[in-house]
């Protein structure tokens, strides 16, 4: 039989898949190290697994203690798979900005999970990166991983994820490009390949409001670079210890609204549905694509799932209230958030009191008017208020087909608004 011993020996040896659609423009072969066949769905399994065998190892982390880390998810269910196999406690703390998938998840893995501010400096004590040191000073047998200081991160990363890229692209790689958050990942995978080949290229992908790419470019850590941002698990406010900045050659920024475009284009362009940062990654590379040759072989890696994001990227409510989605809303969109379906109306032979009594029960203001079943006329509340307000007796009998206005106008439901609104105001003016 062939079986894995547990859910940890699954971490690793993720594929290295061909993008086509979403790559035609650029020049290079353009392949996607595609971390979400990890267990936990993220490249953070990898250094998850080993912050808590080198802490073992240590004696940092003895049997039945306590797991904590600051983590916008994806590190937290890694730290969590391993928990749940090992036996360890596990208290994590978060930000608000992140998405209630990601919090869901590592409740139902068992975890505890402190939701901290996002828009307070790292050194203010509400902040998740100090309430998690805090926590690991007061409770005893606790271990708090640290994953922006802990070089166990990027070494995970050296061990495991640039051999495996050098062995799949049969060392031809020429350019690497990843997000940037506790730079474990870039600089860990960095490392390995530049010792195979110093020429390959190191491109990162960093969001508005974070201090990297100033940084890297000048050596100045600007707090002036610091502003609150929506994309999530890259960019930072601090300089971690894990972030080795000789070994990246490029920082690359990608706005909050590319960032989400770019992902969801994976998701329909290639069937990848992915996170945030994947939507940074990809987005990098398109910006950068005039660096890029023919010959040349391009890695990007992707970091986790978009089943995170769900509520967020993925949700079309979420991106327009952004102004992240530029088609604008249509006539089936409005539609298609009515609870009632039913098409309601009036005839033409019914009376004022029922078209009334209609628009009440249903809590609508206006009402298409038929005879039989073709569109005659129509009525509004502001109609029939004034009719009952000046005789509430003999008015109310009267029939709507006296009383009624020219027909709405008919659109498709796949027109926008604002073009819905210009036809009905035009309809009013003829």
């Amino acid at each position: 039989m062939h079986y894995k011993d547990n859910i940890l020996e699954t971490i690793g040896k993720t594929p290295l898949v061909k993008l086509n659609r979403i790559a035609a423009e650029i020049p290079a072969l353009t392949l996607a190290k595609v971390e979400t066949f990890n267990p936990g769905h993220s490249i953070k399994d990898r250094m998850a697994l080993k912050m808590i065998d080198d802490a073992e190892k240590r004696g940092d982390l003895k049997p039945g203690g306590t797991i904590i880390e600051c983590t916008s998810g994806n590190t937290g269910m890694g730290l969590a798979l391993v928990a749940c196999v090992r036996g360890y406690r596990c208290i994590f703390t978060t930000t608000d900005k992140q998405s209630k998938e990601k919090i869901d998840i590592l409740k139902a893995h068992g975890a505890e999970v402190i939701v901290c501010p996002t828009n307070v400096e790292a050194e203010d004590p509400r902040s998740y990166y100090s309430i998690a040191k805090r926590l690991s000073t007061e409770i005893p047998n606790s271990f708090w991983c640290n994953q922006y200081d802990n070089l166990s991160n990027r070494q995970a990363h050296y061990e495991s994820t640039g051999p495996e890229i050098w062995e799949q692209t049969e060392g031809k790689i020429t350019h690497l490009v990843v997000g940037v958050g506790t730079g474990g990942t870039i600089s860990g995978v960095a490392k390995y390949l530049k010792e195979q080949n110093p020429d390959v290229q190191i491109w990162g992908a960093d969001t508005y409001g974070s201090v990297f790419k100033k940084y890297h470019e000048t050596g100045i850590f600007d707090p002036k670079e610091i502003y609150p941002y929506i994309t999530e698990g890259i960019g930072e406010d601090i300089l971690p210890a894990n972030v080795d900045f000789s070994l990246i050659d490029h920082f690359e920024k990608v706005t909050d609204k590319d960032a989400a475009v770019w992902a969801r284009r994976l998701a329909k362009e290639e069937g990848l549905f992915l996170g945030y940062s994947a939507g940074s990654a990809i987005g990098a590379l398109w910006q950068l694509r005039g660096r890029l040759k023919k010959d040349d072989v391009v890695v990007v890696i992707f970091h986790d799932h978009g089943s995170r994001y769900v509520g967020k990227i993925y949700n079309d409510d979420w991106m327009r209230q952004r102004g992240f989605l530029d088609e604008e809303m249509k006539i089936a969109d409005i539609l298609s958030h009515k609870k009632d379906r039913r098409f309601v109306a009036v005839q033409k032979e019914d009376t004022v009191r029922t078209a009334f009594n209609l628009m009440k029960s249903h809590d609508i203001s206006q009402l298409p008017v038929l005879a039989g079943e073709e569109i005659a006329g129509s009525i509004t509340e502001k109609q029939v208020l004034h009719l009952l307000l000046e005789s509430p007796m003999s008015n109310a009998e009267k029939v709507v087909g006296e009383i009624m206005g020219e027909p709405f106008p008919v659109v498709n439901a796949d027109l926008p608004i604002s073009s819905s609104t210009a036809t009905w105001t035009e309809t009013r003016r003829q």
